[in-house]
């Protein structure tokens, strides 16, 4: 609003932060708002295109035939299935192609990891205790990083979190923190974007269709990146068949996890079985999947 943009542009897996928030937010302020959805998650979590464009936003599948990037990748590949990295091309030069356009990254970069830590700080100021096991799915990073990186800072100043450990749990569709290269690789599959280091499965990596498109993404952000390369954060890759049924979850719980925070559920059930009856783990439901039931329909 303070610099004139007129229409905000973003890229979604999910549907959720990188859709939903800013189509809201966008209507509130009186802007038009503009959203690339991966392809495979346009297709199949319907519910969540349906609420961006009644809050007036534009959705597009991507790849789209809106930008050059879009029509190579269909024309290469026409069943493609979309990828957050080409996605987040398709916004960029959706963006530039346009006066008073506005793109918003969702994810990765230091300042959205940054913003997101106002998680954790809720979560400082909340815990009744320091836990011994901290959990949080992985797409992009932030919303992991926003989680934890308020008390892996504490225990790296020296002031707590000394016993706790901090897992990263990501899908087995994108495991570029237990496959990925450590180096430089741009943010973006059209390299838009500058280069960063992180773990990478490379920008042009494809991966396969699933429910669980926020986790959809081939690098991680460079901070979370160097924390798993310097063993501060664990790892873990995690298969996504039924991962939202988990025997005593629903019933204790009574909420429909988003298909992206069931790997983190899935993760703390399993080391729930193995620590020491009386050990406290935080786990981050990062979403709700109410809006999420179609595409869990369409799971076989």
């Amino acid at each position: 609003m303070k610099d004139n943009a007129k229409e905000v542009v973003t890229e979604t897996g999910a549907g959720q932060w990188g859709g939903l928030a800013v189509s809201l937010a966008a209507a509130l302020l009186g802007v038009k708002a503009t959203v690339f959805m991966t392809r495979n998650s346009y297709l199949n979590k319907t519910q969540r295109v349906l609420f961006m464009r009644t809050y007036g936003a534009d959705v597009y599948p991507s790849p789209s035939e809106l930008t050059k990037y879009g029509r190579e990748a269909i024309k290469a590949r026409p069943d493609h299935p979309g990828s957050l990295g080409l996605a987040i091309t398709e916004a960029i030069d959706f963006t530039l192609m346009g006066e008073g356009r506005k793109y918003i990254p969702g994810s990765v970069l230091g300042f959205v990891v940054l913003h997101q830590t106002v998680i954790g700080q809720e979560v400082l100021q909340q815990m009744p205790e320091e836990p011994d096991l901290v959990i949080g799915c992985v797409g992009g990073g932030s919303n992991f990083s926003g989680f934890s990186f308020p008390m892996i800072g504490a225990r790296l100043r020296n002031e707590g979190f000394e016993k706790t450990r901090f897992l990263a749990v990501e899908s087995k569709a994108a495991p570029k923190l237990t496959s990925g290269r450590y180096t430089y690789d741009f943010p973006d599959t059209g390299g838009l974007l500058p280069m960063v280091k992180m773990l990478t499965l490379g920008h042009d990596y494809v991966p396969p269709p699933t429910h669980a498109a926020g986790l959809r993404y081939h690098g991680a952000a460079p901070s979370l990146s160097m924390l798993v390369k310097e063993g501060v954060v664990e790892a873990r890759l995690m298969a996504r068949k039924r991962l939202w049924r988990q025997p005593g979850y629903l019933q204790g719980q009574s909420i429909i996890p988003a298909p992206e925070s069931a790997h983190a559920i899935k993760a703390a059930i399993d080391e729930a079985r193995r620590m020491p009856k009386g050990s406290v783990i935080f786990f981050n439901l990062s979403g709700h999947g109410l809006l999420d039931v179609d595409a869990y329909g369409n799971t076989r």
